[in-house]
């Protein structure tokens, strides 16, 4: 089988569907980082889930990759949300510690840094 993208996109591809699969096979995980103010808590955490398993599979073909990049980028700074409310307080921050839930903010920029640099590939 012949690539057509770099090895690193397919890799950050199955990162993606892997953490969507991970909303399903383990969704209290993500249910106890969810903020309260949002509803229906449950189906945002599976709605996560489907958009990061197509964004990954998206990815892997030329007709839908840029598409699959700016969605990314769209759902990590959606995904930010989750990250400020976890800095709320002891019960958000779900035992993380502070260091780490600070150190997630900008992993996510360079998250999105990361997708970005694919667009003209």
């Amino acid at each position: 089988m012949e690539l057509h993208f770099p090895w690193h996109l397919y890799l950050m591809a199955a990162l993606y569907v892997f953490a969507g699969l991970m909303h399903f096979i383990r969704p209290k995980i993500y249910l106890r980082v969810m903020p309260n103010y949002l509803p229906s808590p449950k189906f945002l955490v599976l709605l996560s889930g489907v958009f990061e398993i197509l964004l990954g599979i998206g990815l892997c073909f030329q007709e839908t990759k840029d598409l699959a990049i700016y969605g990314i980028m769209a759902m990590l700074s959606v995904f930010l949300l989750v990250h400020f409310y976890m800095l709320k307080g002891e019960k958000e921050s779900a035992g993380f510690p502070k260091w780490l839930l600070l150190l997630r903010i900008p992993l996510q920029f360079l998250l999105m840094y990361w997708a970005y640099a694919y667009l003209n590939v």
